[in-house]
């Protein structure tokens, strides 16, 4: 009668200590950045260029370098939906006052 071969224990290297967490918070940390480009050719001629940029991040760290689109995106953050709106306010009772202002032109015009 034949034992079942037992699965070979998974190698964990030299300090297995690290587990996802560590490993999440040192990647958050310090940043990591993928890259990568995709394109289509067909007879030498080129169909498609997609190019992929992915960069994984804390919050904090992104601010660190620069990226910041979240705050001024208003699907993303209802500050930026309110500036969003107050802009567009502010246009509208713009072309309000020049309309209103045009309109006493007008019936000076048609009365003349």
């Amino acid at each position: 009668m034949t034992t079942p071969r037992r699965a070979p224990d998974p190698y964990y290297g030299q300090g297995s200590g690290a587990n996802l967490a560590d490993i999440l918070e040192r990647v958050l940390d310090k940043g990591i950045v993928i890259a990568g480009d995709i394109r289509i050719n067909l007879l030498d001629i080129e169909l498609l260029t997609i190019k992929l940029r992915l960069i994984v991040a804390s919050v904090d760290k992104a601010k660190e370098m620069g990226i910041d689109w979240w705050e001024t995106d208003p699907a993303l953050s209802s500050r930026a939906r309110r500036d969003e709106l107050a802009r567009e306010n502010a246009e509208l009772r713009e072309r309000l006052a020049r309309l209103e202002e045009l309109e006493p032109r007008r019936a000076e015009e048609e009365a003349t």
